[in-house]
């Protein structure tokens, strides 16, 4: 087997990227603190063809050499939005015909893999802090909440990772 070259790739330019078609799914970073995350997020948004991602709190925001680190040029192409708080993200999202559902583990959360996706509806998909995860307020908030199945010792997932796993399975359900 031979290595695929660029060319091979057949990627679009961030301009292209930008007029074409997306799944509906916003991404919500609730107060996220390492630039790295923030970074592995646009570039799995963008592998994904998400609409949008909205940087919340703390979280950093572009332009940032953390950020483009690991973005590698994605903070360009996929469009996103700054808000004081992940709770006014949330309620603008909602505004829009977004259903909220927060990536948390708590009491009535439904397993991601026996989440229904109905392709007639946008999905807004918030992911929180390192330590202390979404913020009560936002799951306050959310139409649901999607656990990611483990089995493992370990009861949580670095939010990159957790992001990268729900674009996938948004992804796979939604793509033309």
């Amino acid at each position: 087997m031979l290595k695929k070259s660029m060319l091979d790739l057949h990627r679009v330019s961030a301009e292209e990227f930008k007029q074409a078609e997306k799944i509906p799914v916003a991404m919500v970073l609730d107060d996220v603190r390492s630039e790295m995350n923030v970074g592995s997020v646009f570039r799995t948004a963008d592998a994904f063809v998400i609409e949008r991602i909205a940087l919340c709190g703390i979280t950093g925001k572009p332009p940032s050499h953390e950020i483009h680190k690991t973005a590698l040029g994605a903070e360009d192409s996929v469009e996103w939005t700054y808000y004081k708080t992940a709770v006014e993200a949330v309620e603008r999202l909602r505004e829009q015909g977004y259903t909220i559902c927060s990536i948390e583990q708590v009491h009535g959360s439904v397993s991601l893999e026996e989440f229904t996706i109905d392709s007639g509806k946008k999905y807004a998909l918030v992911l929180g802090n390192e330590v202390k995860g979404v913020s009560q307020a936002v799951v306050d908030l959310s139409d649901c909440c999607i656990e990611i199945p483990q089995l493992g010792t370990k009861h949580s997932l670095n939010v990159a990772c957790s992001a990268a796993i729900v674009m996938w399975h948004f992804f796979n359900a939604l793509k033309q």
